[in-house]
């Protein structure tokens, strides 16, 4: 699963700002959502919650989109796309870079089949960005200054993101509270579009919930133990099942593996590997660290939803 990444900006009160604030998939009361970190056992709880709910599968995982990529991003089994129907898998090949407005639009085409068959829509997944953008719309964001961005990212560069994250506390703390002090592309951001426009990001363009999402979204909860368990376990899966060499052939690819697949844990790590520039037992190390900071970051936002409801897979 990839980290969140800087939306196609539009222009504030163009026509398509205006829709794409409204960029989503038409949300109604037959839309449930079921969320968690990674390896929390969401898979096997859609399906049987799918089954119950008589619905199809709408997938909110930025790396399940991509052809090829199997076992490192624990796709859904032949047997549970079986039982259950799951749309927006296999939706683009390694090479491309999959935006989140084009997740949306897909998600959104799926809606108009599923309820075309007078099923319900179970939206399922853990990537930020995406459950963030379905439960929003894309807000429309000013052009960027490419210039004004290279000046603040050669600061962070010599000096760290402190004293970055510590400026836009000071012009906007809405949006400090809510971006990490590390998060050196987020920072950069938020001070772009106050430099931009004048206005504090939060201000100027504030998201508007979909109030379904919230009254309607499960959570899977597990002890912290249990789930890095399950997340070291699942890695040291992966790589016995073959990762390396699904990497190897992804990347042989024309294209071969691209720079938002890669950020997949365990991807960036084979191809280390293949290069000869780590050990497998390191890059089970290295892909476990990095998944359980990867579910550290997806509670963190999902704990923010305030009337979910927190379930045990």
């Amino acid at each position: 699963m990839a980290p969140d990444s800087a939306p196609t900006v539009t222009r504030p009160g163009d026509d398509a700002a205006g829709a794409a604030r409204h960029a989503r998939p038409p949300l109604k009361t037959d839309c449930w959502f079921l969320s968690g970190p990674t390896a929390s056992g969401k898979t096997a709880l859609a399906v049987r919650l799918a089954r119950r709910l008589d619905a199809e599968i709408v997938s909110v995982d930025s790396m399940a989109v991509y052809r090829g990529l199997d076992i490192g991003t624990a796709k859904p089994t032949p047997a549970d796309r079986a039982a259950v129907t799951h749309h927006v898998i296999d939706a683009a090949d390694p090479a491309e870079a999959f935006s989140v407005a084009r997740w949306l639009a897909a998600a959104a085409a799926a809606v108009e089949e599923i309820r075309s068959r007078s099923r319900r829509i179970l939206f399922v997944g853990g990537t930020p960005l995406y459950l963030r953008a379905l439960r929003d719309g894309l807000a429309p964001l000013p052009p960027g200054d490419p210039e004004y961005r290279r000046r603040l990212s050669a600061e962070a560069q010599a000096g760290g993101t402190g004293a970055l994250h510590a400026r836009l506390a000071a012009i906007d703390p809405a949006a400090a509270r809510r971006i990490h002090p590390h998060d050196e592309r987020r920072i950069i951001r938020a001070l772009e579009v106050a430099h931009v426009t004048g206005r504090p990001l939060t201000a100027a363009f504030a998201p508007v919930p979909h109030s379904v999402f919230d009254s309607q979204l499960l959570v899977v909860d597990l002890p912290r133990r249990l789930l890095y368990d399950r997340i070291d376990r699942r890695v040291e899966a992966m790589f016995a099942a073959g990762l390396v060499d699904e990497t190897r052939l992804a990347d042989a690819r024309p294209g071969g593996i691209g720079p938002t697949a890669r950020q997949a844990a365990g991807y960036a790590e084979s191809l280390d590997v293949i290069a000869g520039r780590l050990s497998l037992v390191d890059a089970v190390r290295r892909t476990q660290d990095r998944t359980r900071q990867l579910a550290k970051r997806q509670l963190t936002w999902l704990r923010s939803f305030r009337n979910a409801i927190w379930v045990t897979a």
